[in-house]
């Protein structure tokens, strides 16, 4: 077949990657070669990323810059310490282009539906994540402002993970190693208080600001991102709605998403029930997460929703290697129902 991937994040250059060892692959970035200025703080769980590069003969550990101990979780003022199950951050930035790396893939060109002759093509793929271009807009959107700074710092502040969820479940601030003395350092929040903690926390420990990014975060479950296609268009990843939304993570999910598409990429109604079956725990976390950012998930709601709950718990709680951390019920009981 004749593709165009519009996008080359995660899933996009995965792509790319596989896709054009059997058919004629066109790629299209907007943002130039290795500027991909997404908010994104580069963790991810080990055992699955090797997993799903192995397939494809690349070394995983090749890209690791931090392997986590425990994340320092704050609740309530207090930190305690969560045990990582493989979280690592990594070099996305030089995976990423290492994968289109000799391959039709063509940076700073910015893609309209109006320019784009799709026509041309037997499949078009949609991988342009929240701005989901190519692709109708959703009436569901969930979305998250976030800030993140990439921070370089003469003594790092903490030499673990750092997680600060906020009370209302409505985000979190994060604190990410990198290599030698960086790290990322960042926060988002449905009710737009992330700066201030931001600030708060680098006026406190200094450092040297290397970049800022800004972006929102879709946190909108694949339930409600639907269409996934319109005519030769199919969307993947977050442009589907891929991003685990009690903790906004997006890298695995979304590359989970491109595996589903590229064995089904002879069969696009099977790919859409397969991206459906195996993201509709998403629905379950999106709707405590909703309930909770509207302030409506007290003890009475908790309980009538204790379905969704468990569900949520569950999933995370069988697959702790998958998420890179030790998941407690008490942990996750006592996040969703702090006040403010």
């Amino acid at each position: 077949m004749k593709i165009a991937i519009i996008g080359l994040g995660v899933a996009g250059s995965y792509l790319l990657h596989t896709l054009s060892k059997e058919h004629d692959v066109k790629g299209f970035e907007m943002q130039e070669a290795g500027e991909f200025n997404a908010v994104c703080a580069w963790g991810a769980a080990k055992s699955e990323m090797q997993r799903i590069f192995e397939r494809i003969n690349i070394d995983f550990d090749n890209y690791v810059f931090f392997n986590g101990n425990n994340i320092n979780l704050e609740l309530k003022g207090k930190i305690r310490k969560v045990g990582c199950k493989g979280l690592v951050t990594y070099d996305k930035h030089q995976l990423e282009l290492d994968l289109t790396k000799g391959l039709d893939a063509n940076y700073g060109k910015r893609i309209t539906p109006e320019t784009f002759p799709s026509e041309d093509y037997d499949l078009v793929i949609d991988a342009t994540s929240l701005q989901r271009v190519m692709l109708p807009k959703i009436n569901d959107q969930l979305l998250v402002p976030c800030v993140e700074y990439m921070v370089e710092y003469e003594k790092l502040p903490y030499d673990d993970f750092y997680v600060k969820p906020f009370s209302t479940a409505s985000g979190y601030f994060w604190y990410f190693p990198l290599m030698k003395n960086t790290a990322y350092v960042g926060a988002g929040d449905y009710y737009r208080k992330h700066n201030e903690e931001l600030d708060y926390f680098n006026n406190k420990h200094g450092g040297k600001i290397i970049k800022k990014i800004g972006r929102p975060i879709r946190l909108s479950a694949p339930e409600v991102c639907q269409p996934f296609s319109k005519g030769n268009v199919v969307g993947v990843g977050e442009a589907i709605g891929t991003v685990f939304p009690l903790i906004g993570e997006g890298i695995i999910p979304s590359l989970q998403c491109a595996e589903i598409l590229h064995r089904n990429i002879d069969n696009i109604p099977r790919y859409e029930e397969e991206v459906k079956e195996h993201f509709k725990v998403y629905s379950d976390v999106y709707k405590v997460i909703k309930l909770k950012m509207n302030n409506k998930l007290g003890p009475y709601t908790f309980i009538k929703n204790s379905g969704a709950v468990w569900s949520t718990y569950k999933t995370m709680k069988e697959q702790e290697e998958r998420f890179g951390l030790e998941v407690r019920v008490r942990d996750m009981a006592e996040i969703l129902l702090t006040q403010l």
